[in-house]
């Protein structure tokens, strides 16, 4: 969860008993290790860091990784064998998310520890599929070889109890915890996701030209009804913006979208969109400004109604789900 999953989430997770992961896409080198450290100070419990795999320098922040003792490797896109085995042989333990069954084959081949299998109903960028048809397949295809997460639509025990009846080992959430007390999100866009309905989201591709689920608000109206070439000026304005937060040179995105684009099969006009989405996301995450930012999100955000701590979510998922599974089989 780019501009959300910081270090006081990751490390309130982890004291919590869960597995927090640093989203690392929208940071530099710098900023990560400054993240990393800031977990340590935070807490003793093992974390993880999302990386990008077409990314110039995903070597150095395995590197950093590796030196710094966090342990999991979680990749939004399918790494390729070369950076599977190198993560492996430095002992880290690999996570790819994945959101259909032969995606799921490819990377368990290559040795991967585990794969999150994210269904349709999951926010930012996702598949068509849903969970319920997806974990299974999953499971049915890698689970002998690889440990299965599920994603896409679990925010409760129940859902977890659902889940390993499927056969995963487990869940994983973002807007459950994007929703929480210690998400970095400013209060008044959280409030303005508790607002939306479960039919209040929609899968756009006109925000980085990649399926992305977000909130339906007027922008994304407005973006819908554009064309790719009415959004590619938008898109270049970003892309600098980008340029100067991160610090990089024109030369080096540009080596980044050559990586983008044959790593994730795009058109180039979807790879100059691409510079959208952490812009567009970090104005109204970070800023505040739903008015020019998007809202990414899975379809859960619907039913959440609270905004608890970490441990009380992680507490009463916990919890519930001992309880579903008393009532399925009731102590004798």
């Amino acid at each position: 969860m780019g501009w959300v999953a910081g270090p006081r989430l990751v490390a309130a997770t982890a004291n919590a008993g869960g597995l927090g992961i640093l989203a690392s896409a929208t940071m530099t080198l710098n900023e990560l290790e400054a993240a990393i450290a800031e977990v340590r100070s935070r807490t003793t419990e093992p974390f993880g860091v999302n990386l990008r795999t077409d990314v110039a320098d995903v070597g150095d922040r395995i590197d950093l990784m590796i030196s710094t003792g966090a342990r999991v490797a979680s990749f939004a896109q399918a790494p390729n064998p070369a950076l599977v085995a190198r993560c492996k042989e430095a002992g880290l333990f690999v996570m790819p998310t994945v959101g259909a069954k032969r995606h799921a084959e490819k990377v368990a081949e290559w040795g991967v520890d585990a794969v999150i299998a994210q269904g349709g109903e999951g926010g930012g960028h996702t598949g068509t599929v849903p969970t319920s048809l997806l974990l299974p397949q999953v499971v049915e295809a890698v689970g002998d070889k690889v440990l299965v997460i599920g994603a896409g639509g679990f925010f409760s025990g129940a859902g977890l109890v659902a889940a390993l009846a499927y056969g995963a080992a487990g869940v994983a959430m973002g807007t459950r915890f994007l929703l929480s007390a210690e998400s970095r999100v400013p209060d008044e866009v959280k409030r303005r996701y508790l607002e939306t309905a479960v039919t209040g989201t929609v899968v756009s591709t006109k925000v980085d030209g990649a399926p992305q689920r977000v909130v339906r608000t007027d922008l994304i109206d407005h973006l819908e009804g554009r064309s790719v070439a009415r959004s590619l000026p938008r898109a270049l304005r970003s892309a600098n913006e980008f340029r100067r937060a991160s610090g990089a040179s024109w030369l080096e995105l540009f080596k980044e979208g050559r990586a983008m684009r044959a790593g994730n099969e795009l058109t180039w006009p979807q790879v100059l969109m691409a510079a959208n989405a952490p812009v567009m996301t970090k104005a109204a995450l970070v800023d505040g400004r739903t008015d020019v930012g998007v809202l990414p999100t899975g379809q859960v955000v619907g039913v959440i109604e609270t905004l608890p701590t970490v441990a009380d979510i992680i507490d009463g998922i916990i919890t519930e789900a001992g309880a579903v599974l008393d009532r399925l089989h009731p102590p004798t």
